[in-house]
């Protein structure tokens, strides 16, 4: 009888266990998923290692993510993960610098020069395995398929990896335009290493010897060589990939517990597992239905909301195709003259919009009497573009107002329309038979019909089936409004707890509800939504979700049966109004030989070089997305003076198109944060005191990329991370110093209680040099200083600069003449804004006020919305062409930061402009926004203006922005 030492990794998603001898080698091991059934996959390993070990003793120890509690409850020792980790490398590869870990929902960088030092991810599962295996159901193939296609990739696109919701919301509109799996593939094994570079390095370098564990890093190529490609590293040598990668925490577990004294066997700990105590904290509400005959009337209540049927076979006349190519599914429906339905279609479109539809519009041609004609077509969604193009349908239609369209044919008298589906969630207030104004969810779609697709799978449940689960379940849990990676933890602690698959099925129908009711539309009470509301969407078609929305409410409301086809039903109400008798629609002959092919290239029309993906139809005809302006597509393009945001971009680069000869030093200005509104002010003072100011290069991926490694924080805005790269493109032009000074407050401009900068554009030169080994006192130089005080700036300046022989008297003089450089600036932007805006309304254009900071003017961060605005026909100019018109002396917030004093003045102008509506431009992780949005939506919509909100990041995807501003567009026509 032997006594070997055995580990156990009962990880988020897997289960490992690994038998080690008396000298330490492995014997045996083991790997397993346990699809949430913990102790059941446990118990099962270890009755394999009873049945081939059945006279052995073990030194036993358990350790990972989801071992803790079962570990505890059954009284068996316990190792945390990392250390585990921390011992297998140490006994295995001593010589390692850095050790990378990804496991099912946990993520891990344990550093080992220079410090030992251990990360990990916290209850966020973006950029691990859970993520990876999101993207592959999203995409319809499985995670090997999506390995290989990976390997084929010809082209990367920027893709968010914080969580899978971010990640869909990035891929979907990819998708939608036609852009190669092949390419989204490789896409999403970049997004886990930048999420791993970016959320865990923070700031600390990866390199030398680097070891990589875990399931995904061991049978994932693809990902293999995206780590190794982005590392800089040479696998098998910098790059290690040990072959018991996937067991070699469990193997640390082991190599913990062979120290240990106590011996168990095999059949001791399974009853120990079998009889293991754990904890209740479950949080449970109210039933649906305490009934079936109270959910019999529910149903029969809802049935009136219906549209009859005609005979696809039988039927002669006129007809009229409806298509909603939404961001997960397709939907059509084709309807007589009288609105009766002769086909519907709703399924998920695997990611293959275009082929879905062609094959039923073939189906359609095949069955239908010829006698029909089908007289209109139009289509909505996501994939409007490249439907309309493929198929030549007669008419776009934005999805807001199709929606508003649908819903008026079943209650005429709507005064509010609730819509969820696959990722957006869509909300209008109507009044007076219009949309009055539109809450759209911002980018995260937790809250969506994919936020509970995604458990459904997970759980191994249909989606259908998963749904009615939770109908009659007795004891809901309460999983509040959180989103969908964070509620996973949330959900495995449930059914830890005892939580059955009933109970939180019920519990995320009402999560749902909770976060469209208080994260979107932030209803106060039931009243303030409106008293004939109108809920549609696939997510409504679920029983369990419209009751949970009907009890949050208090009140019934109208889904009718068409729930998920609203859209299309919209689309095809829209054709039935517009057409002229005749339609475009491909015909079933050209139907017959339809076939596309999809290649990428890169626009070379700007500086902006969009990516393009470029679909080549059998016809000849193309059909071209990712561009931000006509150029790409190969239009003329229309005047782009009326833009202010490109004159200003452009304005700031010029002024380094002269240079100061013989310069006693030249001096680095980063192109970010408020040198986008300084910059006049800096290399008028540098210049005249006889330095060369150098800019740093303009921002793109690759500045991104070149700092990444000193970003301490993945929770920056990125505006704030792209300056890292700015700095790096300034050392690598062998500037003599950057300067980059920290400034509490802004320039006072009057009407606020305070003139602060944000905390990040103050003081983030602190942040640079204590995360950048390059930088030092001697060539980043980062005095404070307040710009409100001139005597202040010039001491500062003179004790910088005397080394050079520069006198006080010079700094004096040519910081006088910075103010009225800085002045002339703001003058010229001033008077072109007010240009724009009379030309616009010369030639009757609406105008849009696109707010933000000064930095949002950068390309990169900006990805050319306001491109996107002048392409729909709109004028656009920026807070600070406008600002000085308003007057806001009473804001319901302290009013201390001089950006958002412009903001709410700006906003109280444009009421007072019948042709002028406002946009805001916020970057993700801009906390002082969260104040800002609010009281602009309440200085806007209080004097019956539209609020329409744009978050934006390092994603230059700007379909969902699309959706926005043709939403807007739509309800400025109405009004």
């Amino acid at each position: 009888m032997a006594i070997y030492s055995l580990g156990i990794d009962v990880g988020s998603t897997t289960v490992k266990t690994v038998i080690i001898d008396e000298k330490k080698n492995i014997i045996y091991s083991e790997y397993q998923r346990h699809f949430s059934k913990v102790r059941e996959t446990v118990k099962t390993q270890l009755e394999a290692v009873q049945e081939k070990y059945p006279n052995d003793t073990f030194k036993i120890c358990m350790t990972g993510s989801a071992g803790l509690g079962l570990a505890t409850g059954a009284e068996i020792p316990f190792v945390q993960e990392v250390n585990s980790a921390f011992i297998a490398v140490k006994e295995r590869i001593p010589d390692a610098d850095a050790v990378i870990e990804l496991g099912g929902e946990d993520a891990k960088i344990i550093f080992l020069t220079g410090g030992v030092e251990q990360r990990m991810n916290g209850s966020c599962a973006g950029g691990t395995g859970a993520f990876i295996d999101q993207m592959a159901t999203l995409l319809g193939v499985t995670v090997t398929e999506m390995d290989n296609m990976s390997l084929c990739a010809q082209k990367v696109y920027p893709i968010a990896s914080r969580c899978g919701v971010f990640a869909k919301s990035d891929i979907q509109p990819l998708l939608n335009q036609g852009a190669k799996r092949e390419d989204i593939c490789a896409s999403i094994f970049q997004a886990v290493v930048d999420q791993t570079v970016s959320g865990l390095a923070q700031g600390r370098i990866i390199e030398g010897k680097v070891l990589f564990l875990g399931g995904p890093l061991s049978f994932l190529k693809g990902l293999r060589k995206a780590f190794v490609d982005t590392l800089g590293l040479k696998e098998g040598e910098t790059a290690v990939f040990p072959k018991e990668a996937p067991v070699f925490v469990a193997l640390g577990c082991a190599l913990f517990a062979f120290n240990s004294h106590d011996d168990f066997t095999i059949e001791s700990v399974i009853k120990k597992i079998e009889n293991a105590k754990t904890g209740n904290g479950i949080v449970t509400g109210q039933p649906l239905f305490n009934s079936k005959a109270e959910y019999e009337e529910f149903i029969l209540r809802h049935k009136k909301c219906d549209l009859e049927y005609a005979d696809l076979h039988t039927y002669k006349g006129n007809a009229y195709l409806g298509i909603d190519a939404g961001s997960t599914t397709t939907k059509l429906i084709l309807i007589t003259e009288d609105c009766r339905i002769l086909y519907q279609h709703y399924s998920s479109n695997k990611g293959q919009p275009l082929d879905r539809i062609a094959d039923k519009l073939k189906k359609i041609y095949s069955e239908m009497n010829p006698e029909i004609k089908i007289a209109g077509s139009a289509v909505t969604g996501y994939g409007e573009d490249l439907i309309k193009a493929g198929l030549s349908i007669d008419f776009g239609i934005v999805e807001t107002v199709a929606h508003f369209k649908a819903a008026s044919y079943f209650c005429p008298e709507v005064d509010f329309i609730i819509d969820i589906g696959g990722q957006d969630i869509k909300c209008f207030k109507i009044k007076n038979h219009s949309i009055d104004s539109i809450m759209l969810n911002e980018a995260c779609s937790s809250g969506c019909g994919s936020f509970i697709q995604t458990f459904a799978l997970a759980l191994g449940y249909d989606i259908a089936d998963f749904a009615s689960l939770g109908l009659f379940a007795e004891n809901p849990v309460d999983l509040g409004s959180r989103c969908t990676v964070f509620m996973n933890s949330s959900v495995k602690q449930a059914q830890k707890d005892g939580a059955t698959v009933e109970d939180i099925s019920a519990g995320l129908s009402s999560s749902i509800i909770k976060n469209a009711v208080y994260k979107v539309i932030r209803a106060k009470s039931p009243e303030e939504l409106g008293k004939n509301i109108v809920v549609q969407g696939g997510t409504f078609l679920n029983d369990a979700v419209l009751r949970a929305f009907e009890m949050e409410m208090g009140r019934n409301v109208i889904r009718p049966a068409i729930s998920g086809l609203m859209g299309a039903f919209g689309a095809a109400l829209y054709a039935k109004e517009k057409t002229n008798g005749s339609s475009s629609t491909i015909s079933k002959e050209l139907l017959e030989n339809f076939s596309y092919t999809s290649k990428s290239a890169q626009c070379g029309g700007c500086t902006a070089k969009c990516g393009l993906n470029i679909i080549t139809f059998a016809d000849g005809r193309k059909f071209i997305s990712g561009n931000r302006c006509e150029r790409g597509a190969g239009k003329a393009v229309s005047s782009e003076n009326e833009s202010l945001y490109d004159f200003k971009y452009n304005l700031l680069l010029s002024m380094f198109e002269q240079h100061v000869e013989n310069p006693k030093a030249k001096v680095g200005l980063p192109l970010a944060l408020n040198f986008y509104e300084l910059i006049p002010f800096w290399k008028t003072l540098f210049n005249e005191l006889g330095f060369e100011t150098i800019i740093s290069d303009e921002s793109s991926r690759d500045i991104y990329y070149l700092g990444q490694h000193t970003i301490p924080s993945d929770t920056v805005c990125y505006p704030a991370k792209l300056t890292h790269g700015h700095i790096e493109s300034l050392l690598n032009k062998n500037v003599d110093f950057i300067f980059y000074p920290c400034m509490s407050y802004n320039i006072d401009e009057g009407e606020s209680d305070n003139h602060f900068n944000c905390p990040v554009v103050a003081y983030y030169p602190e942040l640079l040099i204590a995360n950048n080994p390059r930088l030092n006192s001697n060539n980043f130089i980062y005095p404070y200083m307040d710009l409100n005080r001139e005597k202040n700036v010039t001491s500062v300046m003179y004790e910088i600069l005397k080394k050079y022989g520069i006198k006080k008297p010079q700094v004096k003089q040519a910081v006088k003449k910075s103010y009225e450089k800085l002045a002339d600036y703001r003058n010229e932007i001033f008077n072109r804004g007010n240009q724009i805006i009379s030309k616009a309304r010369e030639n009757g254009q609406k105008i849009i006020v696109l707010s933000g900071r000064p930095y949002h003017i950068d390309k990169e961060i900006n990805h050319g919305i306001q491109k996107l605005i002048t392409s729909l026909g709109m004028a656009v100019v920026s807070e600070d062409a406008v600002f000085q018109y308003g007057h806001y002396p009473n804001p319901g917030v302290l009013n201390q930061w001089s950006y958002h004093a412009r903001l709410y003045r700006a906003a109280q102008y444009v009421t007072t402009q019948p042709d002028m509506q406002l946009v805001q431009l916020v970057s993700f992780g801009c906390g002082i926004d969260a104040i800002t949005t609010d009281e602009v939506r309440e200085i806007l919509e209080s004097k019956g203006k539209l609020y329409t909100q744009l978050k934006i990041d390092e994603i230059n995807n700007l379909g969902a922005a699309k959706i926005r501003l043709r939403s807007l567009v739509a309800a400025m026509e109405e009004k």
